[in-house]
């Protein structure tokens, strides 16, 4: 279910009169005061009320009009509220109220998060670090664990479903204070944090860490595992995307079925899109039973060996073969973590929150250092394959160095003259064996006489006479050894005299390099240029020819649809690893004109409301979109729209 329970920062006071001027209707509940709409999916849509009892904000779930009649669904109500009711976390959305069989509406009554869903942050800022992904995962699996061990599977475990709440700090005479103020897209305006070294060890804010809440919610697919006949039998409850194979298949769901889909949402948080991707989700159901994606580390070089290595076995096929438990995941996370030298998780994502753009620039400049040290250390302790991962990695984040080039350079060609020795070692065995195989044969040979010899008499000589063997020419020395002491003869040795000829002059060959481009995307209309020479297309597996000297590689998008980008190639000999080009397709805006008093929204992004005039930025995943707006007030009246990526789109709609 695709609902967000968010809402923007302060504590709102209940004021149904203001909304009812505004034209949203808003559902009548006998216990609490209904303030506003805060999102709403394919089962129901979420507001924010008041209880007046407790005088508290909560969050209320209300079930669409056309579904009040399904018993199933009534039912899957019922059963998020007991799955829910008896897991008490600071990572699991807490249950308060659920309505009862008397009331005109179903809803379930929740904690209110003041955030946004990780959706929406994936759809602000793209793939996040690898590191913050990973700890936003450790997360999740201490409120998975948690429920594993009170036999609840949440089976639905996705970026929809996870809410993350921030607090900016406001720091004043040196001390760090939290203000309880949230904006939609999780970006507050940048806050002075301190940073440290390279090396790590960055965090000197007291209770670092302590302002960013994750909560995991909708349990309201979640599977008892004390109970009986919570579904019913071969159903298929989930997201395509998101589903273990075992749970498509209708068999046996345990505690592994949210380990692969927690490992499908880190995936899509480091690599920036889902594992498993098709044109319906029947290819995506296919591509999942038979663990069809491509590797992490190859979809993003960022990403890295260790941490593609982690995601691999969250993500396989067989459940046997994944990791055993949520926490067996997080050890592996935590390890990770801790080799890098990150030992507070919350502390990043915090840091991360606070100013986006800062936190990169400070902790891939961290990285490099941490990964370039590691990979030396791992070199020294002549661990090749853990030093390629660390020099790879880094080499992603600066592609530019010159000190990993020569590195990662130097270790490219020990393995290349490795495996040319590999390759070759059969065949010198074979040379070898054949060499003793005919020396044997001719010893054999000279150790029995000619039969037309055997009866002739050795003819004597003299020791000091010496015997030739080849017969000099004119032009060739004679050198003449004397025999040693136990030879009857010796041998004389022809000599060619030395040449006076110069050997020709070698010219410099000219060497050239083939950078390749492992994955492009978006994966049409994207163009590269070398040095800012003639475009071509670029397209999975485009291979660049270039010369030893520096290079830099321009890549732009047709009709201007994506951010530029450039990608340098260092001088060196050998090819540079292949690269990996995500362009970021800029957003297109909306501008709406009609009627002041109405709200519209689309169909296609539910979460995103529009007022008469005000300018919207929409996420594009494509150069062009078509979309169908609807006046909330009056959902009957629609229109269809195309909105085009890094361009305005105004529509008129309605009476003006």
């Amino acid at each position: 279910m695709l609902v967000s329970m968010t809402a923007a920062g302060g504590t709102a006071k209940p004021d149904s009169d203001a909304a009812a001027r505004e034209g949203v209707r808003m559902p009548s509940l006998a216990k609490y005061e209904v303030i506003e709409e805060l999102g709403h999916g394919g089962m129901a849509t979420v507001y924010r009320a008041h209880d007046p009892r407790l005088a508290r904000d909560v969050a209320v779930k209300v079930l669409h009009p056309h579904l009040r009649e399904s018993r199933e669904i009534a039912h899957r109500f019922s059963v998020e509220a007991k799955a829910v009711a008896k897991l008490k976390h600071p990572n699991i959305v807490e249950v308060f109220d659920v309505s009862s069989a008397e009331d005109r509406e179903q809803y379930l009554v929740v904690e209110l998060i003041r955030g946004a869903t990780l959706r929406k942050l994936l759809a602000t800022h793209g793939a996040l670090p690898p590191e913050v992904a990973a700890a936003i995962g450790l997360e999740l699996i201490g409120a998975l664990g948690h429920a594993h061990d009170a036999g609840v599977v949440h089976r639905d475990v996705k970026p929809e479903n996870v809410l993350m709440e921030h607090r900016v700090a406001k720091v004043k005479d040196g001390d760090a204070s939290a203000d309880p103020c949230v904006g939609e897209g999780l970006t507050p305006a940048p806050t002075s944090r301190p940073s440290g070294p390279p090396s790590g060890g960055r965090r000197s804010v007291k209770d670092a860490g302590a302002r960013v809440r994750v909560k995991l919610t909708d349990f309201g697919i979640a599977k008892l595992l004390d109970a009986q006949g919570v579904t019913s039998t071969g159903q298929v409850l989930g997201s395509p995307a998101h589903m273990a194979p075992e749970q498509i298949e209708g068999g046996d769901v345990d505690a592994r079925a949210d380990v692969f889909g927690l490992g499908v949402l880190l995936y899509e948080c480091m690599v920036g899109h889902l594992p498993f991707v098709g044109n319906n989700p029947a290819q995506v159901l296919r591509r999942v039973l038979d663990g069809i994606y491509a590797p992490a580390e190859r979809e993003r070089p960022t990403v890295g060996k260790v941490w593609s290595t982690i995601l691999d076995r969250a993500l396989a096929r067989d459940a046997e073969r994944r990791f055993p438990s949520a926490e067996a995941l997080g050890e592996a996370l935590s390890r990770e973590l801790e080799r890098l030298e990150i030992t507070s998780p919350r502390a990043e994502i915090e840091a991360f929150f606070d100013d986006p753009e800062a936190y990169h620039a400070d902790h891939e400049a961290r990285l490099v250092a941490v990964l370039s040290r590691l990979g030396a250390e791992a070199r020294r302790a002549r661990k090749p394959l853990d030093a390629a991962a660390d020099y790879n990695r880094a080499l992603a984040y600066a592609p530019a160095d010159p000190t990993i080039l020569r590195v990662v350079s130097t270790m490219h060609r020990a393995e290349a003259r490795a495996r040319a020795v590999r390759r070759a070692a059969p065949m010198v065995l074979a040379v070898l064996a054949l060499g003793a195989a005919s020396y044997g044969v001719a010893r054999a040979v000279r150790g029995r006489p000619p039969a037309a010899l055997a009866d002739t008499p050795p003819r004597p000589s003299a020791s000091t006479e010496p015997v030739v063997r080849a017969e000099p020419s004119s032009s060739a020395s004679v050198r003449v050894e004397a025999p040693p002491p136990s030879a009857s003869t010796a041998v004389v040795a022809v000599v060619a005299p030395p040449s006076t000829t110069r050997p020709p002059e070698r010219t410099p060959k000219e060497t050239s390099r083939t950078v390749r481009l492992a994955t492009v995307r978006p994966v049409a209309g994207v163009r590269v240029s070398v040095d800012g020479g003639p475009p071509i297309e670029a397209l999975d597996g485009t291979s660049v020819v270039v010369d030893d000297k520096a290079h830099e590689l321009s890549f732009t998008c047709a009709n201007d649809m994506c951010e530029p980008q450039r990608r340098a190639v260092g001088a060196g000999e050998a090819a540079p690893p292949p690269l990996a080009i995500e362009m970021r397709i800029r957003d297109a805006t909306l501008v709406v004109s009609g009627s002041s008093a109405s709200f519209y929204g689309i169909e296609q992004m539910p979460q995103l409301t529009l007022r008469s005039g005000t300018p919207i930025r929409v996420p594009m995943t494509r150069g062009s979109y078509t979309v169908v707006l609807f006046d909330r007030m009056n959902p009957e009246q629609k229109q269809g729209v195309t909105l085009i990526a890094g361009r305005r789109t105004d529509v008129h709609f309605g009476a003006p």
